[in-house]
């Protein structure tokens, strides 16, 4: 890569970069897809000739595409297939204040199976698979479709393979394995296991299907609900806790208590989408007021910004979270106020 020739002109500067010739296929994508997702975020002025690219606009505009663009280059010279959603991530990481490189973020392979490699996609995303490598227990909390459980999963397959933990513990609160599923027929686990289903999914996506069955029979993986972990201390594993929001007070204190030693934990969730009967406060939140200044504890928020899923998934995110603040807001105030007359009973 070459940069650059700059026009003197104190409002308009205009730089050229010189793309490695078997690297602009990758770099402007099928038909030309990439080249326009680009020119769409970015104010600056983008040509292509051959295997340069030209910049022009405001100076603020063209620095900040050419650093898109050598970012873009960068990631697809590591062997990366550039798509739209991954240019949309790299301009919003630049965009930032940090000085972080998506190169460095969207190549970090965290897993691979079958030619498939799982990565973080965002800035938030590497922050939190680097939170779970340097603390003992982690909560990615944020919206539906961020990457909070399936890079949990990712990793914690990752750590079973390198043999950084003898087993794999998941769970989830069955919130409505009471009397709402007693009518259906089969055993306790089959009447629970839609609950555990997603799970499953991501252990498929993640390892052969065929060795699964066994490492479970073994009981190398274990997947439960939370109920099943009372009582119990859970040594040399990676356990994840998913929809740690459907968790009552009790649960989550019970939960954490079962740390064992040479144990990593994982709990996700998401605070907006709280399932528990009678409007009962959240072990999540709870947790995270409580637990916020323990060392080795680490909270990682993740944002509609950084939703993997359709690109309408975080507009309906963004959305319904402005529709629902006002009742969160007045749901928080009437928690305040009950929990002030009420907190010395334990």
């Amino acid at each position: 890569m070459t940069p650059r020739e700059t026009n003197a002109d104190a409002t308009e500067v205009r730089t050229s970069i010189t793309v490695p010739p078997d690297l602009v296929m990758g770099l402007l994508g099928s038909a030309d897809g990439n080249l326009r997702a680009l020119e769409s975020l970015m104010s600056a002025e983008i040509h292509v000739r051959g295997n340069t690219v030209t910049l022009s606009g405001e100076p603020a505009d063209v620095a900040l595409a050419e650093r898109v663009v050598s970012e873009l280059i960068a990631i697809v010279a590591g062997g990366q297939a550039l798509s739209a959603d991954a240019i949309r991530h790299s301009v919003a990481m630049l965009s930032g204040t940090g000085d972080e490189s998506p190169a460095e973020v969207l190549t970090l392979d965290i897993l691979s199976r079958r030619g498939k490699t799982i990565r973080p996609k965002t800035l938030n995303q590497k922050r939190y698979v680097d939170a779970i490598d340097a603390h003992t227990i982690v909560f990615g909390i944020g919206p539906a479709g961020t990457g909070k459980t399936y890079l949990a999963m990712a990793k914690a397959v990752s750590a079973l393979q390198t043999k950084q933990v003898s087993r794999i513990i998941l769970t989830r609160p069955a919130v409505e394995a009471g009397e709402r599923l007693g009518f259906l027929p089969g055993t306790l686990s089959e009447k629970i296991d839609p609950y555990l289903r997603p799970l499953y999914d991501a252990l498929h996506d993640m390892m052969d299907p065929e060795l699964i069955p066994k490492l479970m029979s073994a009981g190398v993986i274990e997947v439960a609900p939370l109920a099943y972990m009372r009582g119990r201390s859970l040594n040399d594993a990676f356990i994840i806790l998913d929809e740690a929001q459907n968790t009552t007070g009790e649960q989550m204190k019970m939960f954490l208590t079962r740390l064992g030693f040479g144990s990593k934990m994982v709990v996700t969730g998401d605070v907006t989408q709280v399932d528990l009967p009678g409007g009962a406060a959240s072990g999540l939140e709870t947790a995270a007021r409580v637990l916020g200044n323990v060392d080795d504890i680490h909270f990682a928020e993740l944002t509609s910004a950084d939703v993997v899923r359709h690109r309408l998934v975080s507009e309906i995110v963004d959305a319904y979270a402005r529709f629902e603040e006002p009742s969160q807001l007045n749901r928080a105030q009437r928690r305040a106020s009950s929990g002030a007359g009420g907190r010395s009973r334990r």
